[in-house]
């Protein structure tokens, strides 16, 4: 190639240039065809631009942290927070995800007599979905003994059962520091005796004093998001049976707990866009004295829980041997390999 031949040949051209020759002229003192010299000078701008546009985004990122931390000191948390979240790395910048892009959702465990592999398969769970959010739909405590109906004389008493409960709720918080926590019909059994019996929330102890965690874990009645396609979805622990019809009288997404006989997602659709619908089962030990009460029922409660990947939902059965217990998926030990 001749241009090969002249590996000087943009200075060769400036040279020319600044003498006020044309293109025409330069182009035939370099001895090659005008179009030839246009289409180099084209190349020469392409690769210039290149060049000028390959700035690290880390690289500013540091820059504005170090003029956050000189000139505005307050702003170092916000900063951390933001450099804290989870990232994605394309084509070499460094982008925030949203907060919603990969939610674990968790219901019904009735501790302490949720299902014996609930620790271990929320713990897979999160290993292979790394979730940017994690939002518990209510019933994380049973609280059998506190209820309203009839109590089995054969199960725990009272504090007996938040004994139990509490070191299942420890390493919970462990393996999910931060987590969302709707209020429910067995997690707000507490307050409702309280309430029956006509004592003020102002005697009782906070939902975070009675398991023993901080304020990162937060109580909702009830919640809408907003999710990275722009759909939201409204979250509630149990408000009606049938959630396409909850779905579409809304006008959004939504997902429910409450229902452990439930495990599905619904779809619908009008001229505005697609919505869904989901139940996301339970976690619990059916075998228990606790759910006696569903020995009439020809229909089981379905073990599993929910996610909601990229703005899609999704069901992850808890499937079982015949003595109960969770079998692993094939790639369990290959998402675990590393994990702590």
């Amino acid at each position: 190639m001749i241009k090969h031949l002249h590996k000087d040949w943009y200075t060769v051209y400036i040279s020319l240039a600044e003498q006020g020759l044309s293109q025409r002229k330069i182009a035939r003192e370099m001895g090659i065809h005008r179009t030839t010299l246009q289409h180099w000078l084209k190349e020469q701008k392409r690769e210039q631009r290149r060049a000028e546009s390959k700035v690290s985004l880390r690289e500013v990122c540091k820059s504005v942290s170090a003029v956050f931390e000189e000139a505005v000191p307050v702003m170092k948390d916000v900063y951390k927070a933001w450099t804290d979240c989870p990232v994605e790395q394309i084509e070499g910048a460094l982008l925030k995800e949203h907060e919603n892009q990969r939610i674990l959702l968790i219901s019904d465990m009735h501790l302490p007599y949720g299902h014996q592999d609930t620790l271990p398969f929320l713990a897979y769970l999160k290993a292979k979905y790394k979730p940017t959010r994690v939002i518990c739909l209510g019933d994380e405590l049973d609280k059998h003994s506190l209820s309203f109906h009839s109590h089995d004389p054969d199960l725990a008493s009272p504090s007996d059962e938040l004994a139990r409960a509490l070191p299942i709720i420890k390493q919970l918080k462990k393996m999910f520091t931060k987590m969302d926590i709707l209020e429910s019909n067995h997690g707000s059994l507490a307050y409702r005796r309280a309430k029956a019996n006509g004592i003020p929330r102002g005697y009782l102890k906070s939902y975070n004093d009675v398991l023993g965690v901080d304020s990162d874990w937060v109580w909702h009645y009830e919640m809408t998001i907003t999710l990275p396609n722009g759909n939201k979805v409204y979250l509630h622990h149990g408000k009606a049976a049938d959630i396409k019809k909850l779905s579409t009288s809304l006008g959004m997404c939504a997902v429910s707990g409450h229902y452990h006989q439930t495990f599905k997602v619904d779809y619908w659709a009008n001229s505005l866009g697609l919505y869904w619908g989901m139940n996301v089962g339970c976690l619990i030990d059916d075998k228990s004295l606790a759910f006696a009460y569903n020995n009439c029922n020809l229909h089981r409660p379905l073990i599993g829980t929910g996610l909601i990947i990229n703005s899609q939902p999704i069901l992850v059965p808890l499937l079982m041997d015949e003595g109960g217990s969770w079998i692993k998926p094939n790639d369990y030990d290959e998402v675990m390999r590393g994990q702590t």
